[in-house]
């Protein structure tokens, strides 16, 4: 079986004091590939160095919407030029969250635009964050997508069924974490069974949000075999063929791996 964990943060505290032993730990489940997130500026050197030190470990360049206010100059220019690593293949995370509202909204989408800008320019797909911010992430989504050149995942996806949809129908991936496992996640589950096999991917989100049955644990990359594990039994699908799938639509939006 071969997983691939699409978005993890192995810069973070929990991780980073062991790299190297998360990274072999989840080798060992089947894990054959990683997503290393940066979510400010001043992360974007260490996270592309963490891919650079390992050849199954890819790298992001973006800004998430909690830090919008401290990214004032932040435009799509230092994003495309962030870009130009040849490690990279992807832009993000961004996006939007109204839940904790921890900056401006109109900062947040103001940067979210600047990340559109810059995958545009690149080429390279969007990792996408929504939480509380439904209407305005589907306006801005659609907006780009007519304009044309960009595509992208909505990542540790726990929205509406209906933004599941409109995503689906943007033509966006759907990402979803262990908070799938979860016993109070009934409606994301639905939704979850509804995915298109070849729409989805997994991810750990790591180190957060730890699948069932490793809760009150520091998440990392090997329990992205858990929450695989859980979605084909709830999907009525065999593992293999749904670790295969997954692996396969990673590298299907992220070219830069695949090539």
């Amino acid at each position: 079986m071969k997983l691939v964990d699409s978005h993890c943060h192995l810069n973070y505290d929990g991780l980073a004091e062991r790299q190297d032993e998360v990274l072999d730990a989840a080798r060992a489940r089947g894990v054959t590939a990683f997503l290393n997130i940066s979510t400010r500026q001043r992360e974007w050197s260490d996270v592309i160095g963490v891919a650079t030190r390992n050849p199954d470990v890819w790298a992001s360049v973006g800004v998430h919407p909690h830090e919008a206010d401290a990214h004032p100059e932040l435009g799509a220019t230092a994003l495309i030029e962030g870009a130009a690593h040849p490690r990279v293949i992807a832009i993000g995370e961004c996006g939007l969250d109204y839940y904790y509202d921890k900056s401006d909204r109109a900062a947040q989408r103001e940067r979210f635009q600047a990340h559109i800008e810059a995958a545009r320019a690149t080429g390279l797909p969007l990792v996408v964050h929504t939480r509380d911010a439904e209407d305005d992430t589907a306006e801005i989504l659609e907006r780009a997508v007519e304009e044309g050149g960009v595509t992208g995942v909505l990542h540790c996806f726990t929205g509406s069924a209906e933004l599941a949809r409109k995503g689906l129908e943007l033509g966006f991936f759907v990402s979803l974490s262990g908070i799938v496992t979860f016993k109070n996640a009934k409606d994301l589950q639905q939704t979850a069974r509804e995915i298109p096999l070849d729409r989805l991917l997994v991810e750990t989100d790591a180190p957060f949000l730890a699948p069932v049955p490793n809760r009150g644990k520091t998440c990392e990359p090997a329990f992205v075999a858990d929450t695989a594990a859980f979605l084909a039994e709830l999907r009525g699908e065999e593992p293999d063929a749904l670790a295969d799938a997954t692996t396969a639509n990673f590298y299907r939006l992220f070219g830069r791996a695949a090539a």
